[in-house]
């Protein structure tokens, strides 16, 4: 399994490497690495595997973060409302339409490859058109697709993309944001899963 030892860290060059695309038919290492993409990020929301292998908790994981520079990623996590699972795994993603509109995240954005608080707003578009092929984990099976994302799913896809094109969030910060309204989370039950006050973007 993947753990935080393999996740590369600020500083490294493969995060400022525009990564190469993926050429099809996918090879079978390339879809195992996606689907141990993905379980690092259902353990690390797991909280009793998250304490015992000490992750940091992540919505997003792009392929040159484990030092894979190649064109993919994986996101498992609810929107906003807590109301629709998003559990992708995307090959060669682009952005084909996006809003004028912007959107942040209240509490700034967080990356599993920064250690340090980064304080500051990261502007993003609240909704993006993307068109991408998708790995389906448990047949393994490769289409293509077109996938409509807005607000918080929409910004961590956002995040992701930049791995892959070799741009760190710390460099799109601001230390404020005028005239751009900042993603409202429902409130959970339960204080310690409010994503409201989190660095959520971690990826």
């Amino acid at each position: 399994m993947l753990t935080m030892k393999d996740i590369i860290r600020e500083g490294h060059p493969t995060l400022t490497k525009k990564a190469d695309p993926i050429t099809f038919p996918v090879d079978d290492s390339i879809k195992d690495t996606l689907i141990n993409m993905r379980a690092f990020l259902i353990n690390s929301q797991d909280e009793k595997t998250r304490e015992a292998y000490e992750l940091r908790e992540g919505v997003g994981l792009a392929a040159p973060q484990i030092n894979q520079s190649l064109r993919m990623l994986a996101i498992h996590t609810e929107d906003e409302k807590f109301e629709t699972h998003h559990d992708y795994l995307m090959i060669n993603p682009k952005i084909i339409a996006h809003s004028v509109e912007e959107t942040y995240m209240p509490g700034g954005e967080g990356c599993l490859s920064v250690d340090r608080e980064v304080e500051g707003l990261v502007p993003r578009y609240k909704k993006v058109t993307v068109k991408t092929h998708l790995l389906d984990p448990n047949t393994k099976d490769v289409y293509e697709t077109t996938l409509k994302l807005r607000n918080f799913p929409a910004i961590v896809f956002q995040h992701e993309l930049d791995h892959i094109n070799g741009i760190m969030f710390t460099s799109r910060v601001k230390p404020t944001l005028e005239g751009i309204k900042p993603i409202v989370f429902k409130p959970l039950e339960e204080p310690s899963n409010d994503n409201e006050n989190k660095k959520e973007a971690s990826s």
